[in-house]
């Protein structure tokens, strides 16, 4: 790489070299920062300005804050104490204002001497500490300060770190003070005009983007809210960029690969199996089926995301695709996050494809293929016919958990992979069903969560999208209600008559708990679950194990009632899902391993306890599972989360639309951006710091256009060297790996 020594050097400095160990001991630990560039890029969180008090009234309650206001009164305080020396106490209290609040900072002890020295009235200071409350009223005990002010006094020096009108706060730690972060940024400012710019020139200039050196001192040192400004937007097109960047050269390398065409035969084995569907595909469903099988047809591999909302008809798409691969003579495998959802897959494609499944058996027809089933909990003489199947071919179609990427598992010629709810997989365990192939076979990935459009760009960047958004025929709708067990605790025994009055019906319910609960848990304890007036009523317990017991015992009493978890061994999984798929269980108590795939038509009522403890999506996900007949379905979300609070508003959110894209946009609104992204990247952290991808869709948009034809023109950026040293910093190990393998 053509980088001058020196330039690198810069940025790659250690802090301990810049700042000393101990100080960088601490923000290695707490901030994560390790070089020069990485403070550089730790941007504050945001400026207070010079003239101007801070809001003192809406602090929030037992966080650390950092403040910028003025000292109002200082009292010092002497009583008696058998602790103190002769018996005397201190304490020095200080009263802060910023015109319209109050805040109290208590000192004692040995600590009261230098405030009561430097916090006289009238001085302006930055305070940070933990917000408590002591006799009713807000107050920050033993804060950390730091005095502003220029008159060349102990403060001098931190005047002059902030020449500017603006004060920026940088996001700080107990352990590590805003100014102190500050101080040390201004040590290390003026290698900020060493740094390399990642953006190629007629870019930045076309958009009127500043330098980066300048964009980094003026995010740092800004003069003008309008500096601040500037920077960010020169920022957040780096990070939006640089990324597009790594997934458009990931994007290239995917077609550079080979891989076998695979095109369907005419009348081969899916015009068979079209012909044997009692339904007509949508029209969603048609239009991303031609988008795969065109792909499919290519000599590189397809890399395909294929998203839907929950009951979309995503399995029938992928089905198709499978039968066109078997049809072209190669073999399908789809990869299960759960072996209760690959028995369900199994169990599915095998009753839709019907004697097509049977090849190779008496009453298999020409066209058909084996689809066989391959989890950790097999037995070893089944396990050993399915590998077997697979080794030689006799197999088209394989459905399994994680097993499937053993060492032992080999294909005959495994030419499409499709995995099912991708964020339950890691990185490796991808790959390696990749790499059974004897050339890259092609990928099809599948998420019933809906992805904002910027998420996909940014996190996906590197798949082709295709979106199901249209419900097949005979899907009914699913109505939604928020039931506030707390403040109106005869709404949850109406929610147990609703199950009773669906199962009259003729239908069947689950119940939804957060988790498994104490096997060993005494019966003789529990008390009534549908005891209106008493406390249980307002706290719904949370767990499969007590709830069912419950119900069984009072309001669902009589009816035939199953529980369902992941502890419960694999054989016994299944006997309970053919139960409740059979009509011969009432009501299914289950944790959120239903969550996905699971398809009972017949099922039209949900009760999900303690609603409040899911996520958004997660809610949006089990609701799926109602409603897929020809009768409506119900969701009722309990809760005891106050009518105002975060947790409800979510629930009212779900509870008002079905609309899975809306609702995803609200989860990531809700949540820091990194979760969201983390969680979808296999867990690595994000690195966005200013870019936000449901604010700045349209940066986003532009920087994968301008990233893709830089890519097409240069795809080793030879000409860019600061552009590949913004990626070297971008993809740490794990996430070039993520990156690599997709």
């Amino acid at each position: 790489m053509d980088l001058v020594p020196a330039q690198r050097e810069a940025l790659d400095q250690p802090l301990k070299s810049v700042l000393g160990p101990a100080t960088a001991k601490v923000m290695a630990d707490h901030l994560g920062l390790h070089t020069v560039g990485d403070l550089l890029h730790h941007y504050p969180r945001r400026y207070e300005e010079r003239g101007q008090l801070t809001h003192l009234a809406d602090l929030p309650l037992d966080e650390h804050v950092t403040v910028v206001a003025q000292v109002a009164d200082a009292r010092l305080h002497t009583f008696a104490s058998s602790r103190a020396p002769r018996g005397k106490g201190q304490r020095l209290e200080v009263t802060i204002t910023d015109g319209s609040g109050r805040l109290q900072l208590v000192f004692f002890g040995h600590g009261v001497h230098k405030p009561h020295k430097e916090l006289l009235p009238g001085t302006r200071a930055m305070f940070a500490g933990k917000v408590s409350v002591f006799n009713r009223r807000l107050q920050l005990a033993h804060p950390a300060y730091e005095p502003l002010r220029g008159d060349g006094e102990d403060g001098a020096e931190a005047v002059e770190s902030w020449a500017g009108s603006l004060i920026p706060l940088y996001p700080a730690t107990a352990k590590l003070e805003s100014w102190k972060i500050a101080k040390a940024v201004q040590t290390v400012l003026p290698s900020a005009g060493q740094a390399l710019d990642p953006l190629p020139a007629p870019l930045r200039e076309g958009r009127g983007l500043l330098p980066l050196p300048e964009a980094l001192h003026k995010i740092h040192r800004p003069h003008t809210k309008a500096d601040v400004e500037a920077a960010r937007a020169r920022l957040k097109w780096d990070e939006a960029f640089v990324l597009q960047v790594a997934l458009a050269r990931r994007r290239h390398a995917e077609t550079q690969l080979p891989a076998v065409p695979r095109r369907p035969r005419p009348d081969g084995l899916l015009t068979a199996f079209d012909a044997r569907l009692p339904f007509t595909l949508t029209e969603g469903q048609r239009t991303v089926s031609r988008e795969i099988f065109d792909d499919l047809a290519t000599d590189h591999p397809m890399h395909r995301l294929l998203q839907g909302e929950v009951g979309s008809g995503k399995t029938m798409v992928a089905l198709r695709a499978m039968l066109a691969v078997v049809d072209a003579g190669g073999q399908a495998a789809m990869l299960a996050p759960t072996e209760v959802l690959a028995q369900q897959h199994h169990r599915s494609v095998t009753e839709m494809m019907g004697e097509l499944a049977e090849g190779g058996m008496l009453g298999g027809t020409e066209h058909a293929t084996k689809v066989v089933l391959l989890t950790g909990s097999m037995g070893a003489a089944a396990r050993r016919r399915a590998l077997l199947d697979l080794a030689t071919g006799e197999a088209g179609v394989v459905i399994g958990t994680h097993a499937l990427i053993e060492d032992k598992v080999r294909f005959h010629d495994l030419g499409l992979v499709v995995v099912d709810e991708q964020h339950r997989f890691g990185v490796e365990q991808r790959d390696a069903l990749r790499g059974k192939g004897t050339q890259p076979p092609h990928l099809l990935v599948m998420t019933a969560t809906p992805i904002p459009r910027t998420v996909a760009m940014t996190v996906f960047g590197d798949l082709e999208t295709s979106v199901l958004d249209q419900l097949p025929a005979g899907r009914s709708p699913i109505a939604s209600h928020v039931v506030p067990a707390a403040d109106k605790p005869h709404f949850l025994a109406r929610a147990w008559e609703r199950v009773r009055e669906e199962v009259s019906q003729g239908h069947q319910a689950y119940v939804v708990c957060p988790r498994i609960g104490d096997e060993d848990e005494d019966p003789g304890k529990r008390k009534p679950l549908a005891d209106a007036q008493g406390d249980d009523a307002k706290r719904p317990p949370l767990a499969v194990l007590e709830v069912a017991a419950r119900l069984a015992e009072g309001p669902l009493a009589g009816l035939r009632v199953e529980i369902l978890h992941g502890r419960m061994p694999p054989d016994d999984k299944d006997a309970v899902m053919r139960r409740f798929a059979a009509g011969e269980t009432d009501v299914l108590v289950a944790t959120t391993v239903i969550e996905v795939g699971v398809n009972v038509p017949n099922a039209t009522a949900m009760v999900i306890m303690d609603a409040d403890r899911f996520g958004v999506s997660q809610l949006h996900q089990l609701r799926g599972r109602v409603g897929r007949g020809s009768a409506p379905g119900l969701c009722l979300l309990v809760t005891e989360a106050p009518p105002a609070s975060g947790a409800r508003q979510r629930l009212d959110a779900v509870a008002a639309t079905l609309d899975g894209f809306e609702l995803s946009r609200v989860d990531l609104e809700q949540r820091r951006e990194g979760d969201v992204l983390g969680q979808a990247q296999s867990g690595v952290r994000s690195s966005l710091r200013v870019l936000a991808v449901i604010e700045d869709e349209e940066i986003i948009a532009e920087a994968r256009e301008e990233a893709a034809a830089l890519v097409a023109a240069d795809p080793d950026l030879t000409r860019l060297p600061g552009l590949r040293t913004a990626l070297d910093a971008l993809l740490d190990e794990e996430r070039e790996q993520y990156l690599e393998k997709g």
